[in-house]
């Protein structure tokens, strides 16, 4: 592109080396590598080596489980994969470990682990609560309150915390992670008893300074996915039950309670 049309040369250079430090093959269109010879390629290997290392060891760091339950090779190649293809938009690697479970979904040679993009997920949330908004929970005198009147129910919407997420796997994928939990060394985990073919819905949140990842009870998916929608708590149960039909309201109501994913009542207006 000239310039005058929206890049400058500079820009033309920042964009050429960019690229060359994803493809050995492309040229860097001037500055200080574009001539030079042997030395300017072997000072671009440097730094295309140096780029390549140091996002694979951000995704190592990141992925502590992911990179247990398929070892340390397989993940770092995979990762390097996925640098060489997808390579980084912004400078905030914690927004490029968000699409790491992608990825890895749609990494052929993973297809042997098919748990590992739910695993990678778990681990791609905790990363993304860490870093979400502050948020205190209802307390608990709330709560008292609202279940003091039930029909108050269906006309009360709950505000979610911003630092919850939630997910269904058709795999073990919360019980697999926490098997790899309190460990000196991730790969020691003992999987002999996890039936990792097992379907489990999994939570993601922060109330406080910690992120707690927990497996959801029957119901708890279709209640939160109700509650995200707008849905007033008595209308989110009702969806929920019936999803659920031997469904433990209580339970569901704990789950709410415990973990701090309610910030704030909505009242709706009397009809």
């Amino acid at each position: 592109m000239r310039e005058g049309r929206g890049m400058s040369a500079h820009d033309c250079v920042q964009s050429s080396l960019a690229a060359a430090l994803r493809a050995p093959a492309l040229p860097v269109a001037g500055g200080d590598f574009a001539h030079g010879g042997g030395e300017a390629k072997r000072r671009m290997a440097v730094h295309r080596n140096t780029f390549i290392v140091s996002l694979v060891d951000a995704l190592a760091d990141a992925f502590p489980v992911s990179q247990a339950l398929v070892g340390e090779p397989f993940f770092r190649a995979m990762a390097r994969e996925r640098v060489l293809a997808d390579p980084p938009r912004s400078p905030v690697l914690t927004d490029y470990a968000r699409g790491m479970p992608d990825f890895i979904a749609a990494f052929a040679p993973a297809a042997r682990v098919p748990y590992l993009a739910d695993v990678a997920r778990i681990e791609a949330l905790r990363i993304q609560a860490y870093h979400a908004a502050d948020a205190t929970p209802l307390p608990h005198a709330a709560y008292h309150a609202l279940l003091a009147s039930p029909s108050s129910l269906h006309r009360t919407r709950a505000v979610l915390h911003p630092a919850c997420a939630w997910f269904r796997s058709p795999h073990a994928a919360c019980t697999l992670w926490e098997a790899h939990q309190d460990l000196s060394r991730p790969s020691d985990a003992a999987l002999e008893d996890v039936d990792a073919t097992r379907a489990e819905d999994t939570l993601v949140v922060r109330p406080g300074l910690d992120v707690v990842v927990q497996c959801l009870p029957a119901g708890a998916l279709e209640l939160l996915d109700a509650l995200r929608d707008g849905l007033t708590l008595g209308h989110a149960f009702q969806q929920a039950r019936h999803a659920v039909p031997l469904l433990d309201d209580g339970a569901l109501f704990a789950v709410l309670v415990v973990h701090g994913l309610v910030v704030a009542l909505d009242p709706l207006p009397e009809p």
